[in-house]
């Protein structure tokens, strides 16, 4: 399960394979992001547009867990190169093989902490 989160992330995100995301994503996706509504149509519409906004967008994996049928991943998302970025947590409920629900959360990645720890 973790091994095709990666995958999913790496595939439809990173490289802007819109085109598979039904390998990745069940048809009747249960969406907790507010700027998406419910279903896999709509992800893959969002990521064809993104990826044609943002072509050097990228996903780098920090650290990624499982527990039952959710799968957690923690990110580090840059636009561009030297684009300090975003930390991303999504969280993603499987069910069947296929992504059925999605959390997630983001962050913009402060110059420096008060405790001097990265975010990412």
């Amino acid at each position: 399960m973790r091994a095709r989160l990666r995958d999913y992330l790496e595939t439809v995100w990173n490289q802007g394979r819109a085109d598979l995301a039904g390998r990745y994503l069940a048809e009747d996706l249960i969406q907790h992001n507010p700027n998406l509504p419910d279903g896999r149509t709509p992800v893959a519409e969002f990521v064809d547009g993104f990826r044609k906004q943002v072509p050097q967008g990228r996903f780098e994996i920090r650290r990624l867990a499982a527990d039952g049928d959710l799968v957690f991943t923690h990110s580090h998302f840059t636009a561009h190169e030297g684009d300090p970025g975003m930390a991303v947590v999504d969280v993603f409920r499987v069910a069947e093989g296929l992504i059925a629900e999605h959390w997630d959360v983001k962050e913009n990645v402060p110059e420096t902490t008060a405790g001097g720890h990265p975010i990412v």
